[in-house]
C-alpha cells in the first residue's frame, strides 16, 4: 500500500488576505504621507508665486508714485480686452474716493477702504492681488490678475494626482509582493506544525488505542494464564512503541531548538563506524536471509568532523531502512568512499525503491511512501537533522539492485588526535532506531537535497 504524496499546492488565500492588508496599510501611510508633501508644495509654490507678485506691484506702485502727475502708469496694460493677460493695472483713489484708472484698459476697480498692504479681491468676476500705498492725500493701487497662477496650481495638482496614483499603485503592488514572500516562510512552518501535530496525534493514538483495546478485551471475561500472558505480551510492544515515538520526537525537539552540541564534535572514521553498524545489523540481515555487505575505505581516511553519536545514528537509520525495505532474500550494500577531498557515505538495497513524487517529501515527518509495520516515520527526519547539523550533504536516487540509495557527502576532516579509537563496543552505545523509509522536519524543496542550503 502506498501513501499518496502531500500536495504542495495550497490555495494561499490567508497568505493573500494578509498581504494584501498589509499593502493596503502601507498604501494608505504613504498615500497620507504623499498627500501632507503635496499639500506643503502646493502651499509654498503657491505663497512662492503670490510673493513674487507683490514685489512687482510695490515695484509698479514705487515707478507710479515716483513719475510727474499727470502721466500713464509706468506698466501700460494690454490692448487684447483680456485681463488675465495684463501684467499690472495702476488706478489712483482720491481722498473723496474717485478712481482712476492709470492704466489703458484696466477693469473697474471695486469702492473700498483701502490700507497700506497687499490683498486678494475679486474684479470684475476675477480674482486680483492687489497692493496699495498712500500718494499725494489718495492711494495707488496696483493690481495683477491671479488666474494664471490658479491655473498653475490646478496644473501642478493635475500632474500630482497622476503621479500619486502610479505611486500608490506601485506602492500596493510592492507591497503585496513582498507580503506574500515574507509571509511565505511563515505560512510554511504553521503549516508544517499543524501537519506535525496531526501526525503525531495519530502515531502516538494508535498504539495507545491497541494497549486500550487489550486491556478492555482482556478485563472483559476471565482467561487462563496464558491468554493473560499473551495480552501483556502485546501491551508491552505497543508501550515500547510509544516510548520509541516519544523519544524520537524529544530528540527532534532538541534538534529543532538548540541543534545538536557544537561542543562534541570530533573527528569520526566513517569507515570504522559504518562496519560497527553493519556489525550491528547482521544479526537482523541473517533473521531475514538479507546479504549485507560493507565496503569501506581504508581505516583513517574517512574522516569527518561530526559528532559520533549522531553520525551512529544516521548510519543506524540508513542500514535499517533498507534491511526492512530489501525484503527477505534481499540485499543491503554500505559503502564508505574518499575522493577530491570529500567523504561518501552510501547505502544502497534491493528494495521497491522510492517513487520520484516522494523524494522530495522522504524526510517529512511522519510521511511514509510505502507502509511498512513498525516504523514511527521519524527515523529520516532525524537522519536529516544529523545530516544538517554535519554540514552533510543529501543525495537520493536509484540503487544498482534495483531500490533505493541514500548517499551523504562531507567535506573531508584531516587526522587528528583527538580520533577515539574506533570498536564494536562503541558504535553499538549509540541508538538503535527503527523507521519506515520517509519523514522529516526539515523542508525537502531542494533537487540535491543539500541539507546545509
Amino acid at each position: 500500500m502506498t501513501t499518496a504524496p502531500r500536495s504542495r499546492f495550497r490555495l494561499p488565500d490567508q497568505r493573500w488576505a494578509h498581504a494584501a492588508r498589509v499593502a493596503l496599510a502601507a498604501t494608505v501611510v504613504v498615500g497620507a504621507v504623499t498627500l501632507l508633501l503635496a499639500v506643503l508644495v502646493n502651499s509654498s509654490i503657491l505663497a512662492r508665486l503670490n510673493h513674487d507678485i507683490d514685489r512687482r506691484l510695490m515695484a509698479v506702485l514705487v515707478a507710479t508714485a515716483a513719475a510727474p502727475p499727470g502721466t500713464s502708469s509706468a506698466v501700460a496694460g494690454r490692448s487684447s480686452g483680456d485681463v488675465d493677460d495684463a501684467p499690472v493695472f495702476v488706478w489712483r483713489v482720491t481722498s473723496d474716493g474717485t478712481i482712476e484708472a492709470l492704466t489703458v484698459a484696466a477693469p473697474a476697480l471695486p469702492t473700498r477702504t483701502w490700507s497700506a498692504g497687499t490683498t486678494t479681491q475679486p474684479v470684475e468676476g476675477r480674482d486680483f492681488r492687489l497692493a496699495a500705498a498712500p500718494a499725494r492725500g489718495g492711494w495707488l493701487v496696483a493690481g495683477e490678475s491671479v488666474a494664471r497662477v490658479g491655473e498653475s496650481g490646478g496644473e501642478i495638482v493635475l500632474v500630482e494626482v497622476v503621479l500619486g496614483a502610479l505611486l500608490l499603485l506601485v506602492t500596493f503592488t510592492g507591497s503585496f509582493v513582498v507580503g506574500l514572500r515574507a509571509s511565505a516562510p511563515i505560512e510554511q512552518i504553521r503549516r508544517r506544525q499543524a501537519e506535525f501535530t496531526a501526525d503525531a496525534s495519530h502515531e502516538l493514538r494508535t498504539p495507545l488505542s491497541v494497549i486500550e483495546a487489550e486491556v478492555d478485551l482482556a478485563l472483559g471475561r476471565p482467561r487462563s494464564p496464558d491468554e493473560y500472558e499473551d495480552v501483556l505480551r502485546r501491551i508491552g510492544s505497543e508501550s515500547s512503541r510509544l516510548r520509541t515515538i516519544v523519544e524520537d520526537l524529544l530528540w527532534l525537539a532538541r534538534a529543532d531548538g538548540v541543534g545538536l552540541d557544537p561542543g562534541r564534535r570530533g573527528t569520526v572514521d566513517l569507515s570504522a563506524m559504518a562496519e560497527a553498524t553493519v556489525a550491528r545489523f547482521a544479526a537482523v540481515a541473517d533473521t531475514g536471509s538479507i546479504q549485507l555487505t560493507a565496503r569501506t575505505a581504508p581505516a583513517g581516511t574517512a574522516l569527518i568532523r561530526a559528532d559520533a553519536e549522531g553520525i551512529d545514528r544516521l548510519v543506524a537509520v540508513l542500514v535499517d531502512n533498507a534491511c526492512k525495505y530489501a525484503g527477505e532474500g534481499g540485499a543491503v550494500d554500505v559503502s564508505v568512499a574518499t575522493g577530491g577531498g570529500r567523504v561518501v557515505l552510501t547505502v544502497d538495497d534491493s528494495g521497491p525503491g522510492i517513487p520520484e513524487a516522494h523524494r522530495e517529501l522522504v524526510f517529512d515527518r511522519f510521511h511514509r511512501a510505502v507502509q511498512s509495520p513498525g516504523g514511527t516515520g521519524l527515523g529520516l527526519a532525524i537522519a536529516d537533522a544529523v545530516v544538517h547539523a554535519t554540514s552533510g550533504t543529501w543525495s537520493i536516487g536509484s540503487s544498482p539492485r534495483g531500490g533505493a540509495r541514500f548517499e551523504v557527502t562531507w567535506r573531508q576532516a584531516h587526522r587528528s588526535d583527538d580520533l577515539p579509537p574506533p570498536g564494536p563496543g562503541e558504535a553499538a552505545a549509540g541508538p538503535q532506531p527503527s523507521d519506515d523509509r520517509p519523514g522529516t522536519g526539515q523542508p525537502a524543496d531542494r533537487p540535491a537535497f543539500s541539507a546545509d542550503s
